[in-house]
C-alpha cells in the first residue's frame, strides 16, 4: 500500500527539506486457530480388506470431528494413498498393501480440540501431528501492527527533525512494506495405537497451551521539515 497525497498546484513543499524513515512494529496477541494433521493407516495382504479397514477407519476419524461443529473452521484431505509392497526377491509378487488417508483440520476452540486429540489417539494406527496455531487473516492484530508502525514512523520523523532544529511539516508519502506473523510451531506428533488397542474411555483430555504469535509491521515514510538550524549542536 502507497499513499502519496496530492500536491497542490503551487507546491508549497517542493523545495522544502524532505526527511525519509522507517517505523516499526512487533506486537503480540493469542492464535485463534490452530491445525492438525490426522494420518489414518491400514495394511493388509488383501488390497480389499486394506483399502476396507482404511475407509471405516477414515470414517471414524470424520465422525469424531464431526462431534465438534461449532469448533471446526475447515477439515480437508489432502492425500490419499494406496501403496503394494513387493515381497523380497526377484518378481513382482506383492507382500502386502499400505493404505493413508491424510486430513487437515482447523479448528477455533482449544479446548474441543484437546478432547478431539484425546479421542484420536485412542484409535488404531491413527497418528496426529501439531498443533499449529496462526491468527486469521483479517485479524485486529494485524491492523493493531500497522497502526503501531506509522505511528513510530511519525515518531521518528519528528525526533530526527527536531534533532536538525525544525519540525515535520508534510507527509509526502506513506508505504506499506509488509506485515507477517510468526511463532515457534509445535512439532509434536501423537503416535498411532496399535491395532486392536483397548479405549481409554475414561482418559482426560490433553490440555494444550496456546502458542502467542509475534506480528511484524513495517513501513517507510517521506515527510517534509522546517529549515533546518545547522548551528544546533
Amino acid at each position: 500500500m502507497t499513499t502519496t497525497p496530492p500536491a497542490p498546484q503551487d507546491q508549497p513543499h517542493q523545495n522544502a527539506p524532505r526527511l525519509g524513515v522507517r517505523g516499526e512494529a512487533h506486537t503480540e496477541a493469542e492464535p485463534e486457530l490452530a491445525r492438525i494433521t490426522i494420518t489414518v493407516n491400514a495394511r493388509g495382504t488383501d488390497r480389499r480388506a486394506a483399502l476396507d479397514d482404511l475407509t471405516r477407519r477414515n470414517n471414524t476419524v470424520l465422525d469424531l470431528i464431526r462431534t465438534h461443529p461449532e469448533a471446526i473452521e475447515k477439515t480437508q484431505t489432502s492425500a490419499l494413498v494406496i501403496t503394494p509392497e513387493l515381497a523380497k526377491g526377484r518378481g513382482e509378487r506383492i507382500r502386502s498393501y499400505h493404505g493413508r488417508v491424510q486430513l487437515d483440520v482447523t479448528l477455533n476452540d482449544f479446548t474441543a480440540l484437546g478432547e478431539l486429540i484425546t479421542r484420536l489417539t485412542e484409535l488404531d494406527l491413527t497418528r496426529i501431528d501439531g498443533p499449529w496455531w496462526s491468527l486469521r487473516p483479517d485479524s485486529p492484530a494485524y491492523r493493531t501492527a500497522r497502526t503501531q508502525a506509522v505511528h513510530d514512523a511519525v515518531r521518528r520523523a519528528r525526533e530526527y527533525a527536531e534533532a536538525l532544529g525544525g519540525e515535520v511539516t508534510a507527509l509526502l508519502e506513506l508505504a506499506d512494506t509488509g506485515v507477517e506473523s510468526s511463532a515457534a510451531h509445535h512439532n509434536r506428533s501423537f503416535a498411532p495405537a496399535a491395532p486392536g488397542g483397548t479405549a481409554g474411555a475414561q482418559t482426560p483430555a490433553i490440555t494444550l497451551e496456546p502458542q502467542r504469535q509475534t506480528v511484524h509491521a513495517q513501513v517507510t515514510a517521506h515527510f517534509t521539515m522546517t529549515p533546518p538550524d545547522l548551528r544546533t549542536p
